[in-house]
């Protein structure tokens, strides 16, 4: 009678490009998640530099007086520019710090489709709430404790539909629902970007707001296909100390995580400063019509989607062969190729005022390949070898080395109105190199511990 009751409740199997059908459910969910971030992201520093941080807005924000006094306690006397860096970075950071606690809150008590859940009707809510000047700060406050809860446990749930031993497949896994993170990133600064523009700000921003209710709705329909574990399961696991070869890998996780800080730094600060240059520098006349600054941040989100079954093949043919580069090889590959993509807007702005829309174009195409080579091989490296008792807890502190860097990213972007911007992208690709050459260095030691990772049951 069992067997029968769970062949009548167990839905049919099928694949998702040969991946747990699952997945297909988690990945559309981050696909419209990350349209309303990054479709509200894209407007963001625009928004506060051009409007929302001008003398006639920026006294209708509550609480706002402030905030900024906060930061200039701290900064000095702050532009509008710079401010809006500041509160860019510090936004953008937060986001991926609450994912610590929304693991620790998964793991410990509610489980991670609930968590999922709830962080998707705060972010829709935060959305909602960027619509309006007075509730600015609230709006920010939602969304940053709603992706908290929905960002590292969605990702872990990924994780959690592979095998241990299956590091290959768990990796095509991750670049798959990396390809519905970059889907989101690409349609959201399109559409909201030219609802803005057509419409004005705030309704790009509402609707992000109703796209993040469409992703709630898309995850509430596979809720079925996804195993939660267990209280006894969390406790079980909670109660289970580390041995000494736990803490080892846990210490190499935490490094392996650090040293993609650096090109995090250099690839993120396109959606902050690089947005400003674009407005700036770029001739955005296209067949008499004014390219949309925002559409930019989707061009490396679209250089990632092409570009994940091309890597695919070419991961699958090296392994055929035996010469696949290994976790750690991947990422320094991907820091290297930031490095270069900044150097793009290097020589761009030698050129002086007003270059060819082809410069902030070769800066995604290296942008958007370099992402695919360090992202979701961290994700899944982490996935694959963080010991179960603080497995998403772990997947919550790889988004805290984007907490890190965002906040450098909207530091340094204070700086742009004091340096020329040669030297500022100079700078950012000396960063992402600097990680690479620190990775390479350290190369052999980490494979070493990651090849074979110790798992207790």
């Amino acid at each position: 009678m069992a067997a029968v009751e769970q062949a009548i409740v167990a839905p049919p199997f099928r694949t998702f490009f040969g991946q747990p059908p699952a997945l297909a459910y988690l990945a559309f969910t981050e696909a419209w998640e990350r349209f309303s971030y990054y479709g509200m992201t894209a407007l963001l520093v625009l928004y506060m530099s051009h409007a929302l941080f001008l003398p006639g807005h920026v006294e209708h924000v509550v609480g706002f007086a402030g905030f900024r006094g906060a930061l200039e306690f701290v900064f000095g006397h702050l532009s509008p520019l710079a401010l809006a860096s500041h509160t860019y970075g510090l936004y953008t950071a937060f986001v991926y710090f609450t994912p610590v606690f929304g693991g620790f809150v998964a793991d410990r008590w509610i489980g991670r489709r609930n968590a999922v859940m709830l962080g998707a009707v705060l972010m829709s809510g935060g959305h909602f709430a960027m619509a309006f000047d007075q509730s600015f700060l609230l709006a920010l406050l939602l969304l940053i404790v709603g992706c908290g809860l929905l960002k590292g446990n969605i990702s872990s749930q990924v994780g959690h539909l592979y095998a241990e031993d299956d590091g290959a497949g768990r990796t095509r896994g991750f670049s798959i629902f990396s390809m519905s993170i970059n889907i989101g990133a690409v349609a959201g600064p399109l559409v909201c970007g030219l609802l803005a523009q057509i419409y004005g700000w705030h309704a790009g921003f509402g609707l992000a707001g109703v796209l993040m209710l469409v992703g709630l709705a898309t995850y509430m329909a596979g809720y079925r296909y996804l195993r939660e574990t267990t209280r006894t399961e969390r406790e079980t696991a909670a109660a289970a100390p580390m041995d000494a070869a736990q803490w080892r890998i846990l210490c190499v996780l935490v490094v392996v995580i650090a040293l993609t800080v650096f090109q995090s730094i250099s690839y993120y600060q396109n959606s902050n400063m690089g947005l400003i240059w674009i407005d700036h520098n770029v001739d955005l006349n296209l067949f008499g019509r004014s390219i949309p600054v925002p559409w930019f941040s989707a061009m490396d989100s679209f250089v990632s989607i092409v570009s994940v079954p091309v890597l695919i093949a070419l991961w699958q043919r090296q392994a055929a062969h035996g010469g696949e580069p290994g976790e750690i090889a991947k990422i320094i590959t991907g820091a290297f190729l930031a490095s270069a993509g900044n150097m793009m807007l290097v020589i761009a702005s030698l050129f002086g005022h007003r270059v060819s829309a082809l410069f902030p174009v070769a800066y995604a195409i290296f942008l958007g390949v370099a992402f695919l080579y360090y992202w979701p091989t961290l994700l899944a490296l982490v996935s694959r070898a963080a010991p179960k008792r603080v497995k998403a807890t772990m997947m919550g502190c790889v988004f805290l080395s984007l907490f890190v860097s965002n906040n450098i990213i909207g530091w340094i972007g204070g700086f742009y109105e004091h340096m020329s911007a040669a030297n500022f992208w100079a700078m950012h690709a000396a960063i992402a190199a600097t990680g690479g050459v620190i990775a390479l260095l350290l190369k052999r030691r980490l494979d070493r511990e990651l090849v074979h990772v110790p798992q207790k049951v």
